[in-house]
């Protein structure tokens, strides 16, 4: 790992070694190397008219009981319907669990998908692979986020990264599997930039993005003239791979740490304590309210993490005993927060003229089991679960597809991770017959054969 002011070395392929006197820490794998949009376009990976748009993925991480939550089953015996009671919703079209009061409120904007399901493991970290990138990884392939692809094939539109994840990636799943919030195939260069810091806390700051306190930007920008010094007087070193890469990260840097329009978006303290306050002072809605900022100041993708792991935590992952959550904790706890700092989002956006080219998708690794286990929980169940979108041109207020009478399987339209990854890709504008430069060289479609975006959102 690289940092901005430690004494590292770097190594060219011809064994060239130069002291790498300004580092570029965690930056250095943030998503901050750039594929000319440009160039994209004239391969025709890009469709004309959709570069404005950007994308706020909210990951359920632990995975809500669609039984409990987007998919009741009011009819069904007690031990698979559950403990809530379904409200109406202002849409009118469709009925959500009486824990979510303010999605009901905004149901205009949000659109289901009931019929959601996957043929992975039945462990988190496998539902977090397909989910985020349409693919199970196999044979050491690592498919990359679909920010990560945004971020190759569009690179960024200001001194923002292209590609976020907050507050930080996820931990471990319990699988030891990687969890598909990276670049992949494409490259540490893809990466997300991780905040790596809880934005509802009072001292919050970016790590990482200015400059320490024993830098400041007249030396910084004097390491910056010394370094290009470094490089026109070892011979050859420009021409390496290596230097080509150490360059790219080390501009990204210092473009983003010199950057007000960076230290603007990612300053809370700009926003109301009303409005802070509107999104709930806690972990998840300050999250959902830095992605509205860091999407208005150019960010092309931003995925928000609900919680970083499923163990030492109060999660969607409602087994019912601990170390797990109860059906209770879920009511009191994590449907409040959820239900706050999603239905604040889409207001905001909404209010802002923004929700419209920003698409909000609600993804999760599975579902949970149809019937209610001896502790009072729910299970890991792949077979079936809801995904809900809205703004990025979806039409709101809307179910595609169905799940049977106990929410166990897909009775209608049934929707695979590949179909949910083309479907952000269609709003992003990417061509999903283009293909990405797969490892070896060989070229590895956007979206694997059989998989479209579900059109009935559009």
């Amino acid at each position: 790992m690289l940092n901005l002011t430690g004494k590292g070395k770097a190594h060219t392929c011809d064994g060239t070694t130069r002291r790498d006197f300004l580092q570029v820490g965690t930056l250095g794998v943030s998503g901050l190397s750039l594929v000319d949009y440009l160039e994209a376009k004239e391969q025709g990976h890009v469709s004309e008219g959709h570069d404005e748009r950007s994308c706020i993925m909210l990951f359920n991480l632990g995975a809500p009981s669609q039984l409990d939550t987007f998919d009741m089953k009011p009819e069904a015996p007690l031990e698979v319907r559950g403990p809530f009671k379904p409200i109406s919703t202002s849409c009118g079209a469709y009925q959500l669990s009486e824990i979510l009061p303010k999605h009901a409120a905004i149901s205009e904007h949000l659109a289901l998908v009931r019929s959601c399901h996957h043929t992975g493991a039945a462990v988190h970290d496998a539902g977090w692979q397909m989910m985020q990138t349409g693919r199970q990884f196999q044979g050491g392939v690592n498919t990359p986020h679909a920010g990560s692809v945004l971020s190759y094939l569009k690179g960024r539109r200001s001194d923002l990264p292209p590609f976020v994840v907050l507050p930080e990636t996820m931990g471990r799943g319990g699988g030891n599997l990687p969890n598909g919030q990276a670049g992949g195939f494409l490259g540490k260069a893809h990466d997300p930039f991780a905040l790596m810091a809880d934005p509802s806390r009072p001292d919050f700051r970016v790590p990482d993005l200015l400059p320490p306190a024993t830098l400041g930007e007249v030396r910084l920008s004097r390491r910056r003239r010394l370094r290009d010094l470094v490089d026109s007087t070892v011979k050859d070193f420009e021409s390496t791979e290596n230097a080509g890469m150490m360059g790219k990260n080390f501009e990204a840097a210092y473009r983003l740490m010199s950057s007000p329009q960076a230290r603007e978006a990612f300053d809370l303290t700009k926003e109301s304590q009303s409005v802070r306050d509107r999104y709930g002072m806690n972990r998840f809605g300050q999250c959902c309210l830095l992605a509205r900022r860091l999407v208005e100041a150019g960010v092309r993708f931003v995925t928000v993490n609900t919680f970083l792991t499923v163990f030492d935590e109060i999660t969607w992952d409602i087994h019912g005993s601990k170390p797990f959550t109860s059906i209770e904790g879920m009511r009191d706890i994590v449907a409040p927060m959820y239900d706050q700092g999603y239905s604040a989002l889409i207001e905001d956006l909404q209010q802002r003229g923004m929700l419209g080219n920003t698409l909000v998708c609600n993804l999760a690794e599975f579902g949970r089991t149809p019937k209610v286990n001896p502790a009072g929980g729910r299970d890991h169940w792949p077979q079936c679960f809801t995904v809900g979108f809205a703004g990025g041109g979806v039409k709101g207020g809307q179910v595609v597809g169905a799940s049977d009478p106990i929410g166990g399987v897909p009775a209608d339209r049934p929707v695979q991770p590949g179909d949910v990854i083309a479907t952000i890709f269609h709003s992003l504008g990417l061509k999903l017959d283009s293909h990405l430069p797969g490892p070896a060289g060989r070229p590895f479609p956007l979206v694997d054969f059989g998989y479209r975006e579900i059109h009935e959102l559009f």
